[in-house]
């Protein structure tokens, strides 16, 4: 069973009403839900309420609250991914794969050998925001991540908003993510930013201007090349298992 996003408004005492119209559709409409059956709802203060359904009307649902607790399924760290963008079934896997993985933001990055037009990738961001809040409700998360408007290489690695920034270039690097992770000193609330390539890797031009950067760490994922899509789910997964709290 999904999760439900609510407001602290929608709560009186034990009772919670949903009437957002997506949720009631999803919940009444789509996954068909009955009067006696159970919902997870969360809500802004990420509080995590059980409760049953007790009716169902033309445009809400009537609910009590069996139990709540405080959400820990959010990240201790701050990770946001940069990445150039694929393909439309790899891009929309990266989206969900990244939100399953934590990431407070997804930057959509227009690179030299991005396959996709930077007039198409403007688009597709709504879509991109709604694969990414579908994720959340399936993972339950207790927050969102942002699908940020497209960007280019050059504007990003000049961002000063990341404390941390980490690109895995390929071929091209002897230190490993490992190695980079373990040796720098990185602050609890540090902002890190990972950023990936397109599947034909970065151009020279663009290797060059990451070359010329010393605040962002270059590193290799290993000794096998990656798909862009299995890279990104690699080093999200390897800067969490380094760097989130026990």
């Amino acid at each position: 069973m999904p999760q439900f996003f609510i407001t602290t408004n929608d709560i009186n005492r034990d009772i919670i009403r949903i009437s957002d119209k997506e949720n009631f559709h999803h919940i009444a409409k789509v996954l068909r839900a009955k009067i006696g059956e159970t919902l997870i709802l969360i809500d802004e203060n990420r509080t995590q309420y059980r409760v049953i359904i007790q009716s169902i009307d033309s445009c809400s649902i009537t609910t009590k609250v069996v139990d709540s607790k405080k959400s820990n399924h959010t990240l201790d760290i701050q990770l946001y991914l940069a990445q150039s963008v694929l393909k439309t079934e790899a891009q929309n896997l990266v989206i969900q794969k990244a939100t399953e993985l934590g990431v407070k933001g997804i930057y959509p990055l227009i690179t030299d050998n991005c396959v996709i037009k930077s007039s198409v990738v403007d688009a597709k961001i709504d879509k991109w925001q709604k694969i990414a809040n579908e994720a959340v409700k399936q993972c339950e998360r207790a927050d969102f991540p942002k699908v940020f408007d497209k960007t280019d290489l050059k504007n990003f690695i000049n961002d000063k908003n990341f404390d941390i920034k980490i690109a895995c270039v390929e071929r091209d690097d002897k230190l490993t993510l490992k190695k980079c992770l373990r040796e720098i000193n990185i602050a609890p609330d540090s902002k890190i930013a990972v950023i990936i390539g397109p599947e034909g890797g970065f151009s020279a031009k663009e290797l060059s201007m990451l070359n010329q950067q010393n605040d962002i760490y270059k590193v290799t994922l290993g000794k096998l090349i990656l798909r862009a899509e299995t890279a990104v789910i690699n080093a999200l997964s390897n800067i969490i298992y380094e760097l989130e709290n026990d």
